[in-house]
């Protein structure tokens, strides 16, 4: 048997939506596959996303070789100002995510030295000592969405990233698969693939219907157009703008993220906007509605997003209008749909007109369904296979279409983060499970799942919190007279008048009791919980956050 081994390690996008990150190992070198964040719930109170555990890589930083990026979508680069301040090693992108990485990091210190690589798709990169990397061309909701090829000492890595086989994309690049065919008659060892829309059938729709859509409802529109899509989605804002082009309208951008993005991708040459067509917001209120268009952000119904905020009446600049048409082009990544259905029942109450992907063809997916995912299989003809990218059932359709076409005979492995997949010459199993957990990005901190800060701040937003206020002789110890209780969350304190007194009597008679020890440090406050807690457990139901001052 070889020594050599490869191990496969996902540390996210498997099992879930986002957070897309996977390691390739072998010998003393290390290469990572993307490294995006995941958007949480409201379950995470003042979270503004999820970065994978990286721990792993941290204790093995002296073999890691490069960061290899498919594209310039969040879920895949979101995690680099993060990470990279940790793992200090080079970044290799697509020119348009190289550009817009570049941008994400010069914002922060830590990262403004980062080295970041562009790359173009056929050209072979020699990464540590047997590892070659090539890009190849994929076609997904981005421009310069690309596919990986790793050459190892076992045989050939596909991984696809996220893509979809679309024969006219607006941006008339194509997805390369003449070279998928061409890895595929030399043999491939492991195939990992984009798994997003496997339990879909037939095929994805392509980008240019959406253009005909857009191009519709913009030339229908009487009053403004507001149009939000994902920061990113550049074929998106070139629909538009090419729409409002076309009937004579202005365009203005509306949210940081997205601004960031358009003016990167017209640097790079990936947006053709004509001169004087994109105005800044200032002057575009000055023209008549049916000579605006407004893209924004906030397709997800995020809650500081520009389009949120305008359906509730909160956006500093943007106020819904009669006669206003909303073009929200986009699918609620899941776990969304509520946030989606809230901002479109707003907009609606304002009396706007909205269209969105259930009733008008505003979006489509970016990710191949079940008859394109076949066609990669076949081409590729892997000897082992791992779905990628998408929740367990999507993962598990997607072995499933393997099986059915009788592909991937040596080996269909559906795995979770955190499994570790190791081949050697003759065969592959699933060897260990290392942690792969999420890691919280609260501003510019983060948090572990376990820390106390999330523990404390679900309890704050379930059950409120308490502050028992110590009137106490700075000199002398003694009590100047009795507590007092003071709610917020808890209780509304006029219907809980005896609770509350009953408290303050309880927690006085202790304090007095215990008057020679309330300087030690921590005491009241200990005190304050052992008296409190049980007593509004006991009567409310409700275990509130309990503080002294």
């Amino acid at each position: 048997m070889s020594s050599d081994i490869v191990k496969i390690i996902p540390l996210g996008g498997l099992g879930e939506i986002g957070r897309n990150m996977m390691v390739l190992e072998h010998g003393d070198d290390i290469i990572v596959i993307d490294a995006g964040v995941s958007f949480v719930g409201p379950e995470f109170p003042g979270i503004d996303f999820a970065i994978p555990d990286i721990s792993y890589l941290v204790e093995n930083k002296t073999k890691i070789r490069a960061i290899l990026i498919t594209h310039g979508h969040e879920d895949h680069i979101g995690a680099l100002p993060f990470i990279l301040p940790q793992l200090r090693c080079p970044v290799y992108a697509p020119r348009l995510a190289h550009g817009l990485i570049t941008s994400k990091l010069k914002e922060r210190r830590a990262t403004r030295d980062s080295v970041v690589n562009p790359i173009d798709p056929g050209v072979v990169h020699q990464i540590g000592k047997n590892l070659e990397v090539s890009w190849f061309r994929v076609c997904h909701s981005i421009p310069d969405a690309m596919g990986i090829a790793i050459g190892t000492p076992l045989g050939t890595v596909i991984h696809t990233g996220d893509f979809k086989i679309d024969h006219t994309p607006v941006d008339g690049r194509i997805f390369d698969l003449p070279s998928l065919a061409h890895y595929g008659d030399d043999g491939v060892l492991l195939l990992c693939s984009d798994s997003t829309y496997a339990e879909v059938p037939g095929y994805t729709t392509s980008e240019r219907v959406v253009g005909e859509s857009l191009d519709r409802a913009i030339r229908d529109a009487t009053g403004r157009v507001l149009v939000a899509t994902f920061a990113s989605l550049v074929s998106r804002v070139q629909q538009v703008v090419d729409a409002a082009v076309k009937y004579g309208r202005h365009v203005s951008i509306v949210g940081r993220s997205m601004v960031d993005t358009v003016k990167v991708a017209q640097e790079l040459g990936y947006l053709d906007i004509p001169p004087g067509v994109l105005r800044p917001l200032a002057e575009i209120r000055r023209l008549a509605p049916d000579k605006v268009v407004l893209m924004t952000t906030g397709s997800q119904g995020e809650p500081t997003s520009a389009l949120v905020r305008i359906a509730k009446q909160e956006h500093r600049d943007v106020a819904i209008e009669s006669g206003d048409t909303v073009i929200i082009s986009a699918t609620p990544i899941p776990g969304n749909e509520l946030p989606v259905s809230r901002t479109i029942d707003n907009l609606l109450r304002q009396g706007a007109t909205v269209l969105y992907d259930r009733i008008a063809t505003v979006h489509v997916h970016g990710h191949a369904s079940q008859e394109e995912l076949k066609l990669v299989l076949r081409l590729v003809r892997p000897k082992y296979f791992v779905p990628v990218h998408g929740e367990y059932r999507h993962l598990t359709a997607h072995a499933q279409l393997a099986w059915d076409l009788d592909l991937a005979k040596e080996g269909i492995f559906v795995m979770e983060d955190g499994d570790v997949l190791e081949i050697v010459e003759d065969q592959a199993s699933l060897v260990e499970r290392l942690p792969s957990g999420h890691v919280y990005v609260d501003g510019l901190r983060l948090w572990d799942v376990r820390s106390p800060v999330l523990r404390e701040r679900k309890r704050l937003a379930t059950d409120g919190f308490v502050v028992a206020v110590i009137p106490l002789d700075n000199e002398s110890g003694e009590l100047l007279g009795d507590p007092e209780i003071v709610t917020n969350g808890f209780i509304e304190l006029e219907d809980s008048t005896d609770l509350i007194d009953h408290a303050v009597t309880l927690l006085s008679e202790a304090l007095r009791k215990d008057e020679a020890s309330l300087f030690e440090e921590g005491y009241i406050t200990s005190r304050c919980k052992e008296i409190l807690g049980p007593l509004f457990q006991r009567e409310t139901g409700r275990r509130p956050f309990i503080v002294s001052l």
